[in-house]
């Protein structure tokens, strides 16, 4: 289970910027989240009985999913533009 390097987060926080200096804005925490989560299922299809990370995974997908939930309710627009951008179903 690898982390994320400075370099990798740097890029994605640079990609999913709603203005210059932006670090918090949802759209960058869920391309955090995001990446964090496919880093975690690869783990888990190495090491399926590994319930600890699994947890870890939930929680993740759980916190993503309150994410996406507030931009829905804030803007469809940029819900559908977040979600088109990052490859994720519904």
């Amino acid at each position: 289970m690898s982390m994320i390097t400075p370099e990798r987060r740097a890029a994605l926080i640079q990609e999913y910027a709603t203005a210059p200096g932006d670090t918090g804005s949802p759209e960058v925490q869920v391309a955090l989240l995001s990446e964090r989560i496919s880093s975690l299922t690869e783990h888990m299809k190495v090491h399926p009985k590994d319930f600890h990370s699994r947890r870890g995974l939930l929680v993740l997908v759980g916190q993503r999913r309150g994410l996406l939930d507030y931009v829905k309710r804030k803007n469809q627009q940029r819900y559908e533009s977040l979600i088109g951008r990052l490859g994720l179903r519904r």
